[in-house]
């Protein structure tokens, strides 16, 4: 499954990701408290898609759990160590076709925040 995580598109088998909890536990989470776990990751490592690809795929797999229908999830935060409520976030639906366009400027390496921001977050239109 393909999965856009801010500027990075992740390559990941949703089931392999499953968490290590009973359904039961699973169920109670909310597409809300997911959103709350990745904020706190990215205020500890605002690159966290970049620097640990592990957790990134783990929390991308979370929110495809929680809300199948996305699979792409914007994380911004201010910096590093930044108070979580000041990390914002969005999710989206993309089409098979752009989530093929992005991961083709991926493995060309020519995919980057502006090139993501472009395509799918529009958070720099003027």
């Amino acid at each position: 499954m393909l999965f856009l995580l801010n500027d990075v598109v992740l390559n990941f088998d949703a089931a392999d990701m499953a968490p290590p909890m009973s359904a039961d536990r699973f169920a109670k989470l909310s597409l809300n408290y997911v959103g709350e776990l990745g904020k706190e990751l990215f205020a500890q490592e605002p690159l966290l898609h970049h620097k640990d690809l592990e957790r990134a795929q783990r929390l991308a797999a979370l929110i495809v759990a929680k809300a199948p229908e996305i699979n792409a999830a914007l994380f911004i935060a201010p910096g590093r160590g930044c108070r979580v409520e000041d990390v914002q976030v969005r999710y989206a639906q993309l089409n098979f076709e752009v989530m093929g366009a992005l991961l083709q400027r991926q493995k060309a390496g020519s995919l980057t925040n502006l090139e993501a921001d472009r395509q799918v977050w529009r958070r720099l239109a003027a």
